[in-house]
């Protein structure tokens, strides 16, 4: 055989031969010679603070102004809104709004909840979700703007107030979904156990997510498309959906406008939800999927909706709830729901797709994780109570050769 045809054929099939004999035949000290392993990637994650020069006091979200996403916000719980530039060489933060005199803050109650019109760049219109006595009650409130960066204080206009029995479980994100419409988490009351089954009870807006039209009326519109419109008995037509025991936080996918939502448990599962018009969650019958307290429940196991995933605490004891990632600065996490343990600091990944979870992993660590945020590029920050804002960094490394 020719000598180039042979070599061509060994090349194309990974065994190049080195003949070690001389000549132009085989030897029998013919050696293969292995192709390299394959060189695989892999990817891990850690949290770092993103704004080194920055310190706020007890911070519960950030969020990006519309007109100016490279402007961010970040609420504190007694009742101020901070801005500053969303450069990490920026060590300068001022007030953008501050109604410190009207929160009651302390426990779970403070300003807990900020969200800007769809209308915003043309209106000036913005809304908050803040606790305050005497009685103790949760507001919603629009404000609006007074001059390009900061709010007039003085603007105030009240639309919904609540009143609240006991300090905790007050819920508190406030949403636009993407049908315009103005979303409001509503914890059950507060107390142990829901004492008063306020999360079952459709008359009371405890325990629930309301739907609202801001400018559909005086002080609000209920959209006509809410579920329990035209029901009568005393049904609050301003719910969406019910049985949540304190949905803190919850957000709309970008991309496909799902609604996620984590409700804080009580005594042993936190749980994620993913919400749909008129669903019950079972809260306190149910406990994520454990049974809790059936007293005064007449319905069927299957009026309810399961959480899509839960945890123990063993892994932590109060769920933050988070985002599905859209950024283009983590290409690996695309797609997935990034929420976190506040007790715990864990921040997982979830990846969920044709109608189940396919992997919950954990990928960094934040104290004290109050809540997490978006830019106005979709890339996620994740905000401590300690005081500072973290974000998360992907590392590839490289395994074979």
């Amino acid at each position: 055989m020719d000598i180039n045809l042979r070599l061509r054929i060994l090349v194309s099939t990974g065994m190049l031969l080195v003949n070690c004999g001389g000549g132009g035949g085989s030897s029998s000290n013919d050696t293969a010679v292995s192709p390299p392993p394959p060189v695989t990637t892999t990817v891990s994650y850690s949290a770092e603070v993103a704004f080194p020069g920055l310190v706020f006091t007890d911070p519960l979200y950030l969020t990006a102004l519309p007109t100016q996403p490279d402007q961010l916000l970040v609420v504190e719980q007694s009742g101020r809104i901070q801005r500053f530039t969303n450069d990490p060489a920026t060590s300068t933060a001022t007030t953008f709004l501050d109604i410190r005199s009207r929160v009651n803050s302390g426990s779970e109650q403070g300003l807990l909840g900020l969200a800007f019109d769809p209308d915003f760049a043309s209106n000036g219109s913005f809304y908050v979700h803040y606790s305050a006595i005497p009685p103790r009650r949760s507001v919603i409130a629009r404000y609006q703007m007074d001059g390009a960066l900061e709010a007039d204080p003085d603007s105030e206009e009240i639309l919904l107030e609540v009143a609240q029995p006991f300090s905790n479980h007050n819920g508190g994100m406030i949403e636009f979904g993407p049908d315009g419409m103005l979303y409001i988490g509503l914890g059950d009351g507060g107390g142990s156990g829901d004492p008063d089954n306020n999360a079952q009870d459709p008359t009371t807006l405890l325990g629930a997510l309301l739907r609202i039209d801001p400018d559909g009326g005086s002080p609000y519109g209920i959209p006509a498309d809410n579920p329990f419109v035209g029901e009568g008995g005393g049904v609050r037509e301003e719910i969406w959906a019910f049985g949540l025991r304190n949905p803190y936080r919850f957000s709309f996918d970008r991309q496909s406008g799902q609604l996620w939502l984590g409700d804080v448990g009580e005594a042993s599962l936190e749980e994620i939800n993913i919400i749909t018009k008129g669903g019950n969650y079972g809260w306190r019958v149910f406990e994520g999927t454990m049974p809790f307290n059936d007293s005064g429940n007449s319905l069927p196991p299957s009026a309810f909706t399961p959480p899509v995933y839960e945890y123990s605490h063993s892994l932590g004891c109060s769920i933050t709830g988070g985002y599905v990632y859209r950024g283009s600065l983590l290409p690996s996490l695309q797609g997935q729901y990034i929420y976190g343990d506040y007790c715990s600091g864990r921040i997982w990944a979830l990846e969920y797709s044709g109608g189940s979870v396919q992997s919950n992993t954990e990928i960094a660590m934040v104290p004290s994780v109050s809540s997490f945020g978006e830019d106005g590029d979709g890339e996620l920050y994740i905000v401590s109570l300690s005081g500072d804002i973290y974000r998360l960094v992907e590392t590839e490394s490289a395994n074979g050769q």
